[in-house]
């Protein structure tokens, strides 16, 4: 009976016994079956390509806002070190030659321990620190890692030194400088496996990042950079790795499968495009899709010029699972074919921490654990978010009360200082906490998760009530005699959590017996009905003045001030200034659901 080539290729590899064997040409079986059925043997090769994606900074499974071991209802674990040890069984069971390691991108921010390491201990610094999740992936062995659209969060400086601490590139063929038109950072890698007794197979990894950077970290890219469409910019690479000599095309894609975009009709280009790339662009044989925070095990694309089929795979974000592409390979007419492409998750929860990425990066862990745990105040009350998202909450009052409070200071004697302020803010998280007594913050930058910064733009009346309609169609319609199911009133549409705003300094009702579009009543401002002419500052975060959300007239309207320092930072400079947190010096009810004008709650 000839022998199973799955299971020799698997010894081979367990025991060490030629490791270029395994995966390599022909076993010598299956070389004999050939020869018995008179044919020439058929050279083979299998080969291996890992890949993580949306990892935001989360190198142990550990959550500094809760200060302990993750955990949630389904029993997922995060983080590089327990990858790395997914990582390690695979490279065994596959021959280390054999494998590949690759990263979709969004990587350096996320998570206090990233927040720290750009802000408050920067990599940037003269002589500062190696940033964590470099000497995590370098360790790791990572051999290539795409731009996410988060790795601009901190500004061009922070990304081009963690680049230089990087022991792999970053790949970004759609990032390309503003005045050459030509990439700014390395369009692919090209690795080139050597197979005994054949010609080496060459593979191509091209990395394509997301078009909205442009509009979401517009204040650091614009006029620098660029970031035109991934099927335009796929179009044009691909075949120039195919006549570089490329047998296998991986495109590591910082952009979703669906097909959608987040901020509407602002860019040409679509945010959520790795499905449409494997459907128009020839020549490719799979990619690592990243950016939508969703598990694909596997998704198949046929291509439309070619009728080929492409293999998907996104992993979990934040480290919570490795995708596996293992690639068949059949050389005939002097070239080596894809014969076939499986893709497949493993899960981080199954695996411990792998000892030697603790080891390292441990000290790195302990100080952030120190700094988000520093007490800056003393709260009177226990604030919540857990009844936020449709109830008017003193908790998300605590974020506008702050933005309104430094968008005065800033412009106090300027040509805008008589305009009336009004603030914007979503509610991010629904478990987020500030318990009664010590704040800290890690109390506090659980509230205000991103990075954001603030901008103040100019508004009018009849602009704001847009914003607001809009808003409002985050709740499902609900007649007025039906009943309400509190876990089924929003997120009409799939809009998430943080794509509804509340809006401060206003006061109104929102009733949702209503068609979207018609839901704002008795919309006024300091007691009167709202002028539509009136004029307002309105400070919002950078995210949704620079169009993210596509919320309606704030990124067209003008800006009149912004700042670089995160709002999460603003909060806490403003809870220490106070000392105590007490929901009466923030906390007012600007707005309430309703149907018919009877409140729902």
């Amino acid at each position: 009976m000839p022998l199973n080539r799955r299971k020799f290729l698997q010894k081979s590899a367990v025991t060490g016994a030629g490791v270029a064997i395994a995966g390599a040409a022909a076993a010598p079986a299956a070389e004999a079956a050939e020869a018995k059925r008179g044919r020439k043997p058929v050279k083979r090769y299998a080969f291996t390509v890992m890949g993580t994606t949306d990892l935001h900074g989360h190198i142990f499974n550990w959550d500094y806002f809760k200060n302990a071991e993750y955990t949630d209802a389904k029993g997922n674990a995060q983080g590089l070190a327990r990858v790395s040890t997914l990582v390690n069984q695979v490279r065994e069971e596959k021959g280390r030659r054999n494998t590949l390691l690759l990263d979709a991108g969004d990587t350096i921010q996320g998570t206090p321990l990233t927040y720290y390491y750009a802000k408050v201990d920067p990599i940037t610094a003269e002589g500062g620190p190696v940033h964590p999740m470099a000497a995590a992936m370098n360790a790791i062995g990572y051999d290539a890692v795409a731009l996410g659209n988060h790795e601009f969060n901190y500004g061009i400086e922070t990304l081009r030194k963690f680049e230089e601490q990087c022991d792999f590139p970053l790949l970004g063929a759609n990032a390309l400088d503003a005045k050459t038109l030509r990439p700014a950072f390395p369009p692919y890698f090209m690795k080139t496996f050597r197979v005994p007794g054949a010609p080496p197979v060459k593979v191509a990894v091209l990395g394509l990042t997301n078009p909205g950077i442009a509009i979401w970290d517009k204040a650091y890219v614009e006029g620098k950079l660029t970031f035109p469409g991934l099927e335009e910019q796929a179009a044009k690479w691909v075949p120039r790795l195919r006549s570089m000599g490329a047998d296998v095309v991986v495109v590591s894609a910082h952009s979703g499968s669906s097909g959608t975009s987040s901020y509407g009709d602002q860019l040409p280009y679509i945010e959520n495009s790795s499905a449409l790339v494997a459907q128009q662009v020839p020549g490719i044989d799979a990619i690592l899709v990243g950016h939508a925070h969703t598990e694909i095990a596997e998704l198949l694309v046929t291509n439309e010029k070619t009728g080929k089929t492409v293999v998907l795979s996104e992993p979990l974000c934040f480290a919570e699972r490795l995708s596996l592409f293992d690639f068949e390979l059949v050389f005939e007419k002097g070239r080596w074919r894809v014969e076939s492409v499986k893709a497949t998750v493993r899960d981080a929860k199954t695996v411990a921490d792998d000892p030697r990425i603790t080891k390292l990066l441990k000290d790195d862990h302990d100080i952030v654990v120190e700094y988000v745990n520093q007490v800056v105040g003393t709260a009177t009350a226990t604030l919540t978010t857990v009844d936020a998202r449709y109830k008017d909450a003193p908790i998300i009052d605590l974020i506008t009360k702050v933005q309104e409070d430094v968008v005065r200071a800033a412009l106090a004697g300027s040509e805008y200082a008589s305009l009336p302020v009004i603030a914007q803010a979503s509610p991010f998280s629904r478990t987020s906490e500030i318990p009664a007594g010590d704040v800290t913050i890690r109390d506090l930058s659980s509230l205000y998760v991103y990075d954001n910064t603030l901008v103040a733009k100019l508004m009018t009346g009849a602009q704001l009530k847009a914003y607001l309609e809009y808003s409002a169609e985050y709740f499902v319609q609900t007649a007025p005699d039906a009943a309400v199911d509190v876990e089924k009133l929003t997120n009409a549409g799939g809009r998430p959590d943080y794509n509804y705003d509340y809006v401060s300094g206003l006061s109104y009702e929102i009733d949702i017996a209503q068609a979207a579009g018609s839901r704002i009543k008795n919309l006024t401002y300091d007691g009167a009905a709202l002028d539509e002419a009136q004029k307002f500052v309105f400070a919002v975060n950078n995210y949704r003045a620079n169009g993210g959300g596509a919320f309606p007239h704030v990124a067209s309207a003008q800006e009149v001030w912004a700042e670089s320092t995160e709002i999460r930072t603003r909060i806490a400079e403003w809870v220490t200034a106070k000392g105590v947190l007490d929901p009466k010096d923030f906390a007012s009810v600007d707005w309430k659901l309703t149907r018919g004008g009877t409140p729902v709650f």
